[in-house]
């Protein structure tokens, strides 16, 4: 008995160290989105301020993955249209400062690529998003730090959020960019 519990506590122990913390590179990462003007061209911005942690192995298999991004630092190029932004008829930021994602469940499938599908919470409201990404690679840094690149793209449906509601202008498909820079800690 005593051998078999010499074992699981073993098996446990390097399954513990598999699993390390990978913080995002804020300088080499960002989040954009796109969204249809008239139907006729197309608004772009980021925001510039956002937190990125998963907690995976050295190869991100299986990550959890949880984001928080500063909703009033959107930035689209334009001081009156992102003051409108943050106001309540869209992103409210005084009352909902952050967007939020969780990841629940991490699909690979193969060549680098996968999903991950989660909880993304906006303006209080919580539907689940799914996220296609791919693993751009993973190197040795000269420190010896593993580094991590990928991309994930979206769709959001901006109405489900009540994220300007009623503005015909504006096309309900927001199409999210996240190009990811990780380093494992």
């Amino acid at each position: 008995m005593r051998k078999f519990l010499i074992i699981i506590l073993a098996v446990m122990a390097v399954n513990a160290r598999a699993q390390s913390t990978w913080k995002v590179d804020k300088g080499h990462s960002s989040i954009n989105f796109s969204v249809s003007h008239f139907l006729i061209s197309d608004v772009t911005g980021n925001f510039s301020d956002f937190d990125i942690e998963a907690i995976s192995d050295d190869k991100l298999d299986n990550p959890k993955v949880k984001v928080s991004i500063n909703a009033a630092s959107i930035d689209t190029n334009n001081d009156k249209r992102d003051d409108h932004l943050k106001a309540d008829d869209f992103f409210g930021v005084e009352k909902y400062p952050n967007i939020t994602f969780n990841s629940a469940v991490f699909e690979n499938l193969g060549d680098g690529k996968f999903s991950i599908t989660g909880d993304l919470s906006i303006k209080g409201i919580t539907k689940e998003a799914v996220f296609d990404g791919k693993i751009r690679g993973i190197i040795t840094d000269r420190n010896g730090r593993l580094k991590a690149g990928l991309k994930l793209t979206t769709v959001v449906k901006r109405e489900e959020f009540n994220v300007g509601n009623g503005m015909a202008s504006i096309g309900d498909d927001v199409t999210v960019e996240i190009n990811l820079e990780m380093s494992q800690q």
